[in-house]
């Protein structure tokens, strides 16, 4: 048997995990051939044992009576992981139902080695909670935790836009400064960092690695800004109701508009009050859609929708999202230039941050030679734009974008467990 280790990305929205068997990296499949996998998870009714991936996602979009989950890494350093959640009427802790998750990537890689593995390095973003350092801090300890829940006894960490760098650093001949974009669903991170083929097998790569900033700004805040800006007016957000033409609670279209609350929403209480909004509402009929939205628990097929017209903007300048599972006919065209619009305040941070990292390195601009794009939504066409102004000078790297922080931190459990 031969010495494993393993380096894990859980992400936001997707995760995957590699192995490094004597300095050879490989890319697990962790679904059927895919080698990512949602981060996704979805309990039957009357089951305890999860369903993961695009088969939780389709379980439940096929209308599986259960529970569905995503964006739980959200959840990591917040007073939610302690409170826990209720799954098919019992009380489950988040510690345990992310560890099924991480479990089921460690037993798929395992599988396709036969042979267990004890060693794993785990991504993280440089930030878990913005301007909260206990916060962070105890988001780490907590995924800590849930690898040596499942069996690790080695754990290791590494910031993911580091473990990016390493990833590409591969095919470099010459040295190049670098700043490292990784834009996750969750969080934006970013590194300024030297790099070169003649580094890979540097112990210690502290001289390299200049700056590391990040900021809790990803791809599902892209979704939430588009759901409030192109779907939610559909549904009765921003409408008013009553003698007073009071403007509707706005936060539970918020929380529709976001994966990892969704959930929340579906009690008994919300729907009594929705119903009597609606029996007041000066917009009855979009209104009535919000209700449909609770009563039938589609939130997540929505944002489903949601999710899947951001993609199609990346090629497209309409899209026309179909949305005939809450009413019949019904469908919205939504045009690239109001999603563009409904991202600028988070292309605005995620900027303020890029141009921070560089601040703190010490370098202008300038002076950045390579930038490396990493993450499905740095295939958004104003991002790609963004970083070309921001850095004429440098080359653009988009090699491997959904898979390069995997593959560092595969490189990265090989320095550290020799």
């Amino acid at each position: 048997m031969t010495n494993l280790s393993c380096g894990i990305d859980f992400g936001t929205s997707n995760s995957a995990i590699a192995i490094n068997e004597e300095h050879r990296i490989q890319l697990v499949p962790v679904e059927q051939n895919s080698l990512t996998i949602p981060s996704a998870m979805f309990y039957k009714r009357r089951q305890h044992q999860p369903y993961f991936g695009k088969e939780a996602m389709q379980m439940f979009l096929a209308g599986e009576e259960g529970r569905f989950m995503r964006s739980l890494k959200r959840v990591l350093g917040t007073s939610i992981m302690n409170q826990g959640t209720m799954i098919n009427g019992k009380p489950l802790k988040f510690q345990k139902i992310i560890g099924g998750f991480v479990q089921n990537l460690k037993e798929k890689a395992e599988a396709e080695n036969q042979q267990s593995i004890e060693h794993v390095v785990m991504g993280r973003p440089v930030h878990f909670v913005d301007h909260n350092v206990p916060a962070d801090d105890q988001a780490q300890l907590e995924l800590e935790e849930i690898a040596r829940s499942v069996g690790f006894k080695h754990v290791e960490f590494q910031f993911e836009p580091i473990a990016a760098a390493y990833a590409h650093e591969v095919g470099l001949l010459s040295e190049k400064l670098a700043l490292i974009v990784d834009i996750g669903g969750g969080t934006s991170d970013f590194t300024v960092i030297k790099l070169s083929n003649k580094y890979i097998t540097k112990s210690d790569r502290t001289e390299d690695i200049l700056a590391n900033t990040g900021v809790r700004v990803g791809g599902n805040d892209f979704d939430k800004n588009l759901s409030l800006s192109a779907f939610m007016p559909e549904f009765g957000y921003r409408s008013t109701y009553g003698d007073k033409g009071l403007e509707v609670p706005l936060k539970p279209f918020h929380e529709m508009s976001e994966w990892s609350k969704v959930n929340f929403l579906y009690t008994p209480k919300i729907l009594m009050q929705t119903r009597q909004m609606v029996a007041q509402s000066h917009d009855r009929v979009r209104y009535q859609r919000m209700l449909s939205l609770l009563e039938n628990e589609t939130g997540h097929t929505l944002l489903e929708t949601i999710e899947h017209s951001k993609i199609e903007l990346t090629n497209s300048t309409t899209v026309t999202a179909p949305l005939e599972y809450i009413e019949t006919g019904l469908s919205i065209d939504v045009e690239s230039t109001v999603f563009e619009l409904a991202i600028q305040k988070n292309l605005e941070k995620i900027s303020a941050e890029a141009l921070k990292c560089v601040e703190l390195a010490g370098i202008t601009p300038e002076a950045i030679g390579l930038v490396v794009l990493t993450g499905g939504s740095t295939e958004i066409p104003l991002v790609q734009h963004l970083f070309k102004n921001l850095f004429a000078n440098a080359d653009i790297s988009e090699e491997n974008k959904l898979s390069s922080v995997t593959i560092g931190l595969a490189h990265e459990a090989g320095r550290k467990f020799k």
